[in-house]
């Protein structure tokens, strides 16, 4: 653990990380459009997320960490990037084509 002292108007703060690594990432940037929404997303690939990928809407400011097993689970889509079942059901396909 990693600690860290700081002055902030005039008070000391100590911060303590829990982790400050920087990892090598494969980012995939895609924008496609579906039958009624467009969907333009961050697609970063790394070693964190135990085999899931970091999949960033970039219109709505919304993410989530997907791997095959969140793509099954029901409402899992719609919930993390607030959108409705038939939209939510055109990304979970692309999805599909990225995780597995």
């Amino acid at each position: 653990m990693k600690k860290q002292t700081k002055t902030y108007g005039g008070l000391n703060m100590e911060r303590f990380f829990l982790y400050d690594d920087t990892v090598d990432t494969k980012t995939r940037f895609v924008s496609f459009v579906g039958k009624n929404e467009r969907f333009d997303l961050a697609i970063v690939q790394t070693d964190r997320f135990y085999g899931k990928v970091l999949v960033l809407d970039l219109q709505s400011n919304r993410f989530a960490i997907i791997g095959s097993d969140d793509l099954q689970e029901p409402g899992y889509i719609e919930h993390a990037y607030n959108i409705n079942e038939e939209e939510a059901n055109e990304l979970r396909n692309f999805l599909h084509e990225i995780v597995g």
